[in-house]
């Protein structure tokens, strides 16, 4: 139960520094790296959207994660990898 606490808050911060700096960094035209922040935020994301989908039966934030999960996958392997 600790440990989930300690997980909780640290979403709380993570999640949107992660979400922000991606986008700070796709604005300032490192468009790689901010797919890499944004794919990292994508933990926290997929986390806070199975938490509302257990708890509130709200299921469209975790749809809406996995397919951003995915969307960011493919465009950091297309970055990165298939250059």
């Amino acid at each position: 139960m600790k440990n989930t606490k300690k997980f909780d808050q640290l979403t709380q911060v993570l999640l949107p520094a992660f979400t922000l700096g991606g986008f700070a960094l796709t604005a300032l035209k490192y468009p790689g790296y901010g797919l890499a922040l944004n794919l990292a935020a994508q933990i926290f994301w997929l986390y806070s959207g199975w938490k509302a989908w257990k708890k509130a039966g709200q299921i469209g934030l975790f749809v809406t994660a996995i397919g951003l999960t995915i969307i960011l996958i493919f465009g950091v392997l297309n970055y990165f990898v298939f250059k």
